[in-house]
């Protein structure tokens, strides 16, 4: 272990190089012993929450749940990828896509609202897979969601300039920014979007003041952009035809002679395999509840809420995705859908509705202000709780007192995002998001399934792990099946020999059989894990029923889309992986095996009875202490330490500051809560504590 001196040579501050050295010398050793490193939930509701100083306020009810999630799901995504499905992959059974990608997604909202429940706190994902996995995982989670969000919400507000053009009939997607004339710059950074700036200091003041008023301004807009999708459906229930979901357009039976896959039709044209890929598709535009499970520290009662609010808001999502792409397919054949821009092409085919492609524009405006404002709530509190763990800088952590937001964090992450989407045309990088959210899902659906069937040092996590590792493969190799037979597919359709005819159909029948053999192992090895692994742990106010198989089939679907993401993504993701993992080589371990030995140090020495338990009447005060300065004598007259006590009668919040003056010889607690205690004067110089503030003039 190391001295109390070393120990309280803050790695943050950075004040010795020589310090920091030795610590990087320290790395493999400190990795080791800190990347598995496995939290408790109730550190986390208790010490981890208490670092950030002032709590957030619990204030939203279900319907802000509920609110925040179709917000956050409902944006321009549905303009998009419900043209892309529905042309090239499914057909009018794009209907269906929406609906296997809805119950996918409703299966990884289960997971998240159980760790949600058991643990409501500000921390998501990365809070979850703490618990369950350790501190490594759990960062590389956090990075990759932190990363994603951040250039996801640059490239989304950055759209908003040209869906808000739209809406007043100005189609040029640059119409509304300022070129860069003679200057050598790449593509993509020729345009500045003074708009998309705007919009994005706005809302950042927005999350900053209030989180309550935030989650206010989103129902409103939430609202007003329903009240334009409902106009959408009527408008296609009345003016289309449904002889458009079973039969293909003029083009197609033009073109029937070259290419026979262009003359499907039919309502599912495409076969089952076409209403899968579409699923794949049409599944990135759920992709938004995530960042609602960050908000359950600032929920009132989560068990009640956080399922409410995170279900109802998937099933609200799924209906309404399923009843537009419905709307759409009614008004054009399939295959004359514009995959670009579907619904405004199909509202300018309408004899004097060109108006409506205007609206169109307005409402995919406040989507987008919906889900851009969901994504930057949720993005600032995933950093504030990686600043609590430490493996980001500790500033990040802090909660405003007056406000009762995550002010650093907020401010920071949205002047990035301001002078990424002020440059940069981020459109390429948008399917980041896709794969690492896929991957979080993934990984909670593992978390969960290893939590109920592991305790640390009473069952073993030998069976669990083999059973998670096995399923994964499998489903791997369900996606890599599913993928060549596509492939197989597409050379079938360009060629007109019987010879490869004969070959593709001894090949599909092949493939569909291994797909039955991985799918039907699956099951067999979930039921025999249900049937001989016992369950340890379950939450106590609301679990997700059906376990293990909701929380298997919500890893087989995740890896299923992951499947779909194409490689460029993965490269990507790769990379800013690998930039994750060398920052917490060289900064987030150290700061938090430096934090982990300042916590030993005090334990040790409230062992040894030189720093006493304040003590109270309503029972024993929690005295939370961490470092800030360093002690450098024992001469000093008196510092102010911050205690956090949990049983204060008179306190409003779960934990409350109070003042506590040390002198060398003696301790008195500043209210009446405290009786006095004794501290020895021989160890003020070791103490290291967070909270501990030094008169400017004594530094």
């Amino acid at each position: 272990m190391e001295t109390a001196k070393g120990t309280s040579d803050s790695f943050d501050s950075f004040s010795s190089l020589g310090t920091y050295w030795r610590a990087l010398l320290h790395t493999p050793h400190r990795v080791w012993q800190r990347g598995c490193a496995v939290s408790t939930v109730t550190d986390q509701m208790t010490e981890v929450k208490a670092r950030s100083g002032a709590e957030m306020d619990r204030k939203l009810q279900w319907w802000d749940v509920i609110a925040l999630g179709v917000g956050g799901m409902v944006g321009a995504g549905i303009f998009v990828s419900t043209g892309t499905a529905a042309r090239d992959h499914a057909g009018p059974a794009v209907v269906i896509s929406y609906l296997v990608a809805g119950i996918s997604a409703l299966l990884s909202a289960f997971c998240y609202t159980e760790f949600a429940v058991e643990m409501p706190v500000a921390g998501g994902a990365f809070s979850y897979l703490q618990i369950t996995f350790g501190e490594f995982p759990a960062y590389i989670t956090g990075a990759n969601l932190v990363m994603e969000y951040l250039l996801s919400n640059a490239a989304v507000a950055r759209s908003l300039t040209s869906y808000a053009a739209s809406a007043f009939g100005v189609l040029e997607a640059n119409a509304w920014r300022v070129e860069i004339k003679n200057f050598a710059a790449p593509p993509g950074f020729t345009h500045l979007d003074f708009l998309a700036v705007a919009v994005v200091v706005v809302l950042t003041v927005c999350l900053c003041f209030s989180t309550k008023k935030s989650s206010t301004f989103n129902l409103v807009m939430t609202v007003l952009h329903i009240v334009f999708l409902l106009f959408i459906i009527v408008a296609g229930f009345v003016k289309g035809d449904s002889k458009n979901l079973t039969t293909a357009g003029a083009a197609a039976a033009a073109a029937a002679p070259m290419d026979d896959a262009t003359s499907r039709s039919g309502f599912a044209p495409f076969g089952i395999r076409g209403v899968f890929n579409g699923a794949a598709i049409v599944y990135f535009s759920y992709i938004g509840y995530d960042a609602v499970s960050t908000t359950a520290e600032e929920v009132k009662n989560p068990a009640k809420n956080m399922p409410l609010g995170v279900s109802g808001s998937v099933i609200i999502v799924t209906i309404l995705y399923c009843l537009i792409a419905l709307a759409l397919c009614m008004l054009q054949p399939y295959d004359m859908i514009d995959s670009g821009a579907p619904f405004s092409t199909a509202f300018r085919q309408i004899a004097g509705w060109e108006w409506a492609s205007n609206c169109i524009g307005a409402g995919a405006s406040l989507g987008i202000l919906t889900s851009l404002l969901v994504a930057m709530l949720g993005q600032a509190r995933y950093l504030c709780v990686l600043g609590r763990a430490h493996v980001v800088p500790y500033w990040f952590a802090t909660v405003n007192s007056f406000t009762n937001t995550p002010v650093n964090a907020t401010i920071f992450l949205g002047m990035c995002t301001a002078l990424i989407c002020f440059f940069t045309d981020l459109q390429v990088l948008l399917s980041l998001i896709s794969i690492g959210t896929l991957f979080v899902f993934y990984m909670v659906a593992n978390a969960l399934i290893y939590r109920r069937h592991v305790v640390v040092g009473k069952t073993s996590p030998l069976p669990t792990l083999a059973y998670l590792t096995a399923l994964t493969t499998l489903a791997a190799c369900f996606v890599i099946v599913w993928q060549s037979m596509d492939s197989t597919s597409t050379v079938a359709t360009t060629t007109t020999t019987s010879v490869n005819n004969n070959s593709y159909s001894s090949c599909s029948g092949s493939a569909a059989l291994l797909l039955v053999c991985c799918a039907s192992l699956s099951i067999f090895i979930t039921g025999v894990f249900w049937w001989k692994v016992p369950s340890v742990h379950k939450g106590k106010e609301w679990t997700v029923p059906c376990m293990p198989w909701i929380a298997a089939a919500s890893i087989y679907l995740n890896v299923f889309l992951l499947g779909s993401v194409d490689t460029e993504s993965y490269i990507r993701f790769a990379i800013w992986t690998a930039l994750a993992v060398i920052f917490y080589f060289v900064y987030g371990v150290h700061s938090t095996h430096d934090a982990e030995m300042r916590a030993l140090n005090l334990e040790d020495l409230e062992e040894d009875h030189q720093v006493t338990t304040c003590k109270s009447t309503a029972g024993y005060c929690s005295c939370l202490i961490s470092l800030v300065v360093e002690f450098n004598s024992a001469t000093e007259d008196h510092v102010t330490v911050n205690m956090m006590d949990s049983k204060l009668p008179s306190s409003g919040n779960s934990s409350t500051a109070q003042s506590l003056d040390i002198n060398p010889s003696a301790a008195t607690c500043g209210t009446s809560c405290f009786e006095p205690q004794l501290i020895n004067p021989n160890i003020i110089p070791a103490v290291s504590a967070e909270y501990i503030a030094i008169p400017a003039s004594r530094r």
